[in-house]
């Protein structure tokens, strides 16, 4: 059982996993790349177009992780009129619009990387083929629209309230700030 709910929330933070191993990565590589042509007056040649493609995988997951919390920036002020099963369902039928824009780029990015493949582009400094830097595309924008199926499955079929998470985070803050206040 214990192993079940590990894999559970090993897929459930995927991206925020994937994210913050990027990041620390290319943090890590630009400091190093900072340290060695300053201090040591050396230049790591590979470093930063490295950095540079880890930053992309990064923004691309970061993303798709956002896409979990429901988090991505949205136009909501018209829903207040209605309810809110009703702005439920506005919603989802804006994320299914969503969902068939992430499988137009994902049809479009397959037949790039493939042509890429036959007609290789190659990194300038690393030799890589770029074919392999683009796979971010359709993998991240079908984790994405996995996602948007989930956080909606989640909000209409099984009545989860998704909230905005900076609105979780306040909230939590201004409970803790009362709490102190209380207690002094």
């Amino acid at each position: 059982m214990k192993a079940k709910k590990f894999i559970k929330q090993l897929l459930d933070n995927l991206e925020s996993y994937i994210c913050q191993f990027l990041l620390s990565f290319f943090i890590i590589l630009l400091f190093i790349q900072i340290i060695s042509r300053e201090v040591f007056n050396v230049n790591i040649s590979w470093g930063e177009e490295l950095a540079r493609f880890s930053f992309i995988w990064f923004v691309f997951f970061g993303a798709s992780f956002a896409a979990r919390l429901a988090a991505h920036n949205r136009v909501t002020f018209q829903f207040r009129w209605f309810s809110k099963k009703t702005a439920n369902y506005i919603e989802a039928f804006a994320d299914l619009l969503w969902i068939v824009f992430n499988v137009v780029i994902i049809h479009k990015s397959i037949f790039l990387i493939r042509s890429m493949f036959q007609f290789p582009y190659i990194s300038p400094t690393l030799g890589w083929s770029m074919a392999y830097v683009y796979l971010i595309f359709p993998l991240s924008f079908t984790l994405m629209s996995i996602r948007i199926i989930q956080v909606n499955y989640l909000k209409l079929v099984k009545g989860v309230d998704i909230r905005d998470p900076d609105k979780i985070e306040v909230e939590t803050e201004l409970a803790a700030a009362s709490d102190t206040e209380s207690t002094d």
